[in-house]
């Protein structure tokens, strides 16, 4: 199980070209996780992505209604699974190896308590008098910072994988399974087994954890910007961390180090699943991989 950000391909939406070599260089990574060629899950993020979105929302809202949060991450699982699954299968010596994308809907709790206190920022920077306005309009959650006003929406706790059975039946039969998109769609379940998708969005590090439990991963791996986690990552002297503890873990975790909206669910995450499974989680980025497969960089968490 290979879970990475959607950083990692478009650093800059206004610049989408760098996609496609940034594509290529994971399906190298790939490569190095998995020679035999089994089959595998991989998950990616897509906050860029939806940025992207939301630009053209921002664009043409006088004349287009913005659509649902639920649908975008729609629309990038399908466009960012078109890239990689194109990408992956095009890679030299990769053999015949069947390559999907799965369209993934993931089960939160309509009572998670992310639903009453948004907090994960989405979209561009809006200034006071813009922001006012659309929180007026579309009753928007809208929070200040240093660049300005962006819109926030829940982040609830992924609980169940909708497809997953298809996904464990395509990994069984050795496919590279591109699944989870941005931490999967999230839907709630009505009465009568009715799915209703919901405006929030789920940690793709969280999405893939639970399903690395689910499908019995032998390893899960977190790719990031950054070739480690680092212990007093704010401060003058960060120190990397290469073997890290369940109560290490716990320690930084409860400590408000790790940043919230990066490291921290990751380091949550590769928790989750080295207790859970009580197998290894690996954090590192691509450039490292290859000496943290060797035990010579990146983080590994132990169980």
């Amino acid at each position: 199980m290979v879970a990475f950000g959607g950083n990692a391909l478009l650093p800059d939406p206004l610049d989408p070209s760098s996609q496609g070599s940034r594509a290529r260089a994971l399906a190298g990574a790939l490569k190095l996780l998995n020679p035999a060629g089994e089959g595998m899950v991989l998950v990616h993020g897509n906050g860029p992505q939806v940025g992207m979105i939301l630009l053209r929302i921002e664009a043409t809202r006088d004349q287009i209604p913005p659509e649902p949060l639920d649908f975008m991450v729609a629309e990038t699982q399908g466009s960012i699974g078109y890239l990689l699954a194109r990408t992956i299968r095009s890679s030299p010596g990769r053999g015949s190896q069947e390559v999907a994308a799965v369209m993934t809907q993931v089960l939160v709790d309509s009572t998670d308590p992310a639903f009453s206190h948004p907090t994960k920022p989405v979209g561009p920077y809006y200034c006071e008098e813009e922001a006012i306005r659309l929180r007026w309009v579309h009753g928007w959650d809208m929070t200040s910072g240093p660049r300005g006003w962006r819109r926030t929406v829940p982040s609830p706790r992924p609980l169940e994988v909708v497809e997953i059975r298809t996904i464990r039946e395509a990994v069984a039969s050795g496919t590279v399974v591109i699944a989870g998109g941005g931490g999967g769609v999230p839907v709630i379940r009505r009465r009568g087994g009715e799915l209703l998708g919901v405006e929030a969005v789920v940690d793709k590090d969280l999405t893939a954890s639970l399903m690395a439990v689910a499908l019995e991963a032998r390893r899960l791996v977190i790719l990031t910007e950054v070739d480690a986690v680092y212990r007093g990552y704010r401060g003058r002297s960060p120190e990397a961390v290469h073997l890290l503890r369940r109560g290490e873990a716990c320690e930084l975790l409860e400590s408000g180090d790790l940043p919230a909206g990066s490291m921290g669910p990751k380091v949550e995450g590769a928790l989750s699943f080295a207790k859970s499974a009580g197998k290894e989680a690996l954090i590192t980025d691509v450039d490292h991989l290859e000496e943290a497969l060797s035990r010579r960089a990146g983080t590994w968490v132990l169980p």
